[in-house]
């Protein structure tokens, strides 16, 4: 332990940045803030241009014998941190849930252990990439993934860790190096990694962690010429930004950005697991991206499905997210919280009704929402909220469930629940979203591509896909003779 370690939750975390296999400090700091009790964390190091710029340089310069490294070497690495994850599993699990207030049952069962599975999946899949070989006209056409470079991975504070691993393991398995920017909200478990990786064996400069504020360091990042990708999950806003900042050495990007998802209950549901899908929408006090937070219900169940949320939905339990007994926890930031009620309570000036909750619960939770009589083009429907604040409107037919849904700017995601297998296929079919769940929400394979349509991002990650993005792909073409000079 350093003089510099702050001790969160019984754990000592560095608050400075990892550049280069080393900590490096910033003239000015920024103050780190828990969500569960407003308890000051620590003094975090505020990066600056200058610690952004030395961050690529350090990437840059450990890129080739990165890249040179065999993949199985890289794979070994790889799941030596996947290791080393689970060892501290419990630690990392604590400091999240103290950093961020998302649950500490959720974490030690579902969000650490898949942190892990990043790791182990990308090691393994960098294995297997694989073409068959193709001819033309007698010549031989072999594609192969080819590292990119130094990559910057810009990540959000609602799931810290897994979602920048999501990123980073691809980004590594591929050969690149990295430069990750957390969130300001919630950048401990990133510092944690760092440590990790090292132990595990990974090359000073092929990871590399830089903390601060976006506003600052951003474009350092995103504009710097050797930066060859850059990934991004947060908002549109940020996203427009990020993407002019690219523009000028056209930096491919990959941005996974906001959702208004839609959430389809047919009268033919089940309406138990139709009420049990809705009421999991609060998940993460609603700070999820692909929380389904425009229910629409065909009219003839409405009233029925209603009562029935609203009873499941008064059952929650919402305080401390440490507690085993705890469904819901605290807003990330007073800032957040302020939004999430300016959103409900322009939405009930213009005529909606709060069915459920509407208010704020004490300093830092929101009440889990459910608003009726919202109309179609109002902010509340059509812009994203990032709280605990669903919206319930009806519909008449398969077609009007299908307009309404569809209606907005995004594409992240959609849930349909019906009896009706025909029916399911078809508007599956006919809704805009990267993923369409079918009597079911939140089922993840790392296989599939994952991504949103519309201003809900570009491109796809996840599988083969994430090494479509995380390399340049080269198909290279063999003449049958000529070996020796001679046709």
């Amino acid at each position: 332990m350093t003089e510099h370690t702050l001790t969160v939750a019984g754990v000592a975390v560095d608050p400075r940045h990892w550049i280069g296999g080393e900590r490096v400090a910033s003239a000015g700091t920024f103050t780190d803030v828990s969500p569960v009790d407003g308890r000051a964390l620590g003094e975090i190091a505020r990066g600056t241009p200058a610690e952004a710029v030395a961050a690529v340089a350090a990437a840059k310069a450990a890129f080739p014998a990165w890249a040179a490294t065999p993949r199985a070497e890289r794979a070994r690495i790889l799941h030596a941190i996947a290791d080393g994850v689970e060892e501290r599993l419990e630690e990392l699990a604590i400091v999240e849930t103290t950093d961020n207030g998302a649950l500490l049952r959720s974490h030690r069962r579902g969000v650490m252990p898949r942190v892990a599975h990043n790791f182990r999946f990308f090691a393994d899949r960098s294995l297997t990439l694989d073409h068959e070989d193709f001819e033309t006209r007698g010549h031989t056409n072999h594609v192969s993934w080819d590292p990119a470079g130094p990559c910057v991975l810009i990540t959000p504070w609602n799931a810290p860790l897994m979602l920048a691993t999501w990123k980073i393991a691809p980004a590594l398995a591929a050969g690149n190096t990295v430069v990750l920017k957390p969130a300001e909200w919630s950048p401990l478990t990133a510092s944690l990694l760092a440590d990790i990786a090292a132990e595990a064996g990974l090359p000073a400069g092929v990871l590399n962690v830089v903390q601060g504020y976006g506003s600052e360091i951003g474009d350092a990042l995103t504009s710097h010429p050797d930066v060859r990708r850059i990934s991004f999950t947060g908002s549109v806003p940020t996203a427009r930004r990020i993407a002019a900042s690219a523009a000028p050495h056209l930096t491919p990007l990959s941005l996974e950005l906001g959702g208004k998802s839609p959430l389809l209950v047919f009268a033919d549901a089940d309406l138990d697991l139709a009420v049990d899908l809705a009421v999991e929408q609060y998940d993460n006090a609603g700070q999820v991206c692909l929380a389904a937070t425009r229910i629409l219900v065909e009219e003839t169940v409405a009233e029925e499905f209603t009562r029935r949320f609203a009873e499941k939905a008064g059952a929650l339990v919402q305080g401390d997210p440490r507690e085993e007994a705890t469904d819901i926890g605290p807003t990330i930031h007073p800032r957040q919280l302020e939004k999430i009620d300016g959103f409900v309570r322009r939405a009930v000036e213009a005529g909606a009704r709060a069915v459920v909750g509407g208010h704020r619960v004490e300093e830092r939770y929101y009440a889990p929402t459910l608003l009726t009589g919202v109309a179609q083009d109002s902010e509340i429907v059509q812009e994203e909220v990032f709280g605990p604040v669903l919206t319930l409107q009806t519909f008449a037919d398969e077609d009007e469930a299908v307009r309404l849904a569809d209606d907005t700017r995004f594409g992240l995601a959609a849930t349909l629940v019906t009896g009706d297998r025909e029916r399911a296929d078809r508007v599956a079919g006919r809704l805009t979203a990267g993923t369409v769940w079918v009597n079911c929400f939140f089922v993840r394979d790392l296989r599939a591509p994952f991504g949103g349509s519309r201003h809900s991002g570009v491109g796809r990650e996840g599988g083969t896909w994430s090494f479509d993005f995380y390399c340049d792909l080269k198909n290279t073409v063999t003449a049958p003779k000529g070996w020796n000079g001679h046709g």
